[in-house]
């Protein structure tokens, strides 16, 4: 496996992330898979709230919903990211950040939400059952073929598989883990969890991508906590409608159960 998805440099003292091989998505080698983007995302606006949050010595908000709006495909070769805060109250907070190409051009715009969690009490919830990871078996990457020669996304990741679940089309569970994002940096849960997110319409797609392309041009990922671990689980049905639209729904979870909700947006097109 790679050592991580993104290395940084600095140029012209701008932070660029540059990818490695397991940064490259699956079809076009100049561009990146868009779950670890994503990741890099979501730790910039955790970085730009954090600040606020210093400076009013309060206790960190949790980044608990990020919406990313994929406009064009994301430069392996290098890119920038800029965070905003655009509203600050007393317990919820909101950012905006952009993913641009060394050009400047607007490649992604998220939207995250912060709330501020407080003490433990026990609210009542009714609880839903996950598959054990123990019970699991190793398996491949739910897409083997790729577009082009090169390393890719799959070999910064492993899979697992509950009994009965496997990576052929259909409704699919899956464990997934990933390398980190950035060397000496340890991600957040949020973080950790992107890639996962974002392979919802490849866990759960109906039909192989040499049949039907499904292209996600967003994702919203929605947390009710902190990820706990390395090995995060998705329960994942996509839903393909005849107008060509479609919806990825994963259920996320770790080995302590749920942890919240990704949905994917797809594009739907008949291979020729």
């Amino acid at each position: 496996m790679s050592a991580t998805f993104f290395r940084v440099e600095i140029r012209d003292g701008t932070e660029v992330f540059v990818g490695n091989d397991a940064a490259r998505g699956p079809w076009d080698p100049t561009s990146c898979h868009a779950g670890p983007p994503t990741a890099l995302v979501a730790r910039a606006c955790e970085q730009v709230v954090a600040g606020v949050d210093a400076d009013r010595n309060g206790g960190g908000r949790l980044l608990v919903r990020l919406t990313v709006d994929l406009a064009r495909p994301i430069p392996i070769d290098g890119f920038t990211i800029s965070a905003t805060v655009d509203r600050a109250g007393r317990t919820t907070a909101a950012s905006s950040a952009v993913l641009a190409d060394l050009e400047g051009g607007v490649r992604v715009q998220a939207f995250g939400l912060h709330l501020q969690p407080s003490d433990d009490h026990p609210y009542p919830s009714p609880g839903q059952a996950t598959p054990d990871l123990a019970d699991s078996e190793p398996g491949g990457f739910p897409i083997q073929r790729m577009g082009h020669g090169l390393p890719g996304f799959s070999s910064g990741v492993e899979m697992r598989y509950p009994p009965g679940q496997d990576r052929k089309p259909g409704p699919t569970t899956a464990w997934m883990r990933t390398i980190p994002v950035l060397p000496d940096e340890e991600p957040s849960g949020f973080q950790r969890i992107c890639a996962l997110a974002d392979s919802g319409n490849a866990i759960g797609r109906n039909a192989e991508p040499d049949e039907i392309a499904f292209v996600n041009p967003d994702l919203t990922i929605t947390l009710h906590r902190e990820p706990d671990g390395e090995w995060f689980g998705s329960e994942v049905i996509s839903h393909w409608q005849p107008n060509g639209i479609g919806l990825a729904d994963a259920l996320l979870f770790d080995h302590l159960g749920p942890v919240g909700r990704a949905v994917q947006t797809i594009l739907l097109r008949k291979q020729v």
